[in-house]
């Protein structure tokens, strides 16, 4: 997503390698309503997943993934201009991975709270 949001790409191709349904669609949107409105991304945000839950836990199929991300260096631009002067911060994400048919893994759904909320 950080890759893709420095030109507003919602066709980027790297997007679909690691998301897939709801998720993929989100991103898409994201991106897209970015590219109508001028808006860019620049630097990335600092993450630093963890897994909460597998499923099942032999074998499994579907990992629940949680981080607390920083996006204090993740900004919006439009037309060479910082779009918002309110820093980012730490906000809590929450991921649903699963395992494809191709024995890929891919982000499927996922969540992504308010600044502050870890």
């Amino acid at each position: 997503m950080a890759k893709a949001a420095e030109t507003a790409d919602a066709q980027s191709p790297e997007l679909a390698k690691y998301a897939t349904g709801d998720a993929l669609g989100v991103l898409n949107r994201s991106l897209y309503a970015d590219r109508l409105n001028g808006v860019v991304s620049k630097g990335r945000p600092t993450n630093n997943p963890t897994v909460s839950t597998v499923d099942p836990t032999d074998k499994p199929t579907t990992v629940a993934v949680a981080d607390c991300s920083d996006s204090s260096n993740w900004l919006k631009y439009k037309g060479g201009k910082l779009l918002d002067d309110t820093p980012g911060g730490r906000r809590s994400i929450t991921a649903e991975v699963k395992k494809q048919q191709d024995g890929t893994w891919k982000v499927t759904r996922f969540a992504v709270e308010k600044v502050g909320s870890c």
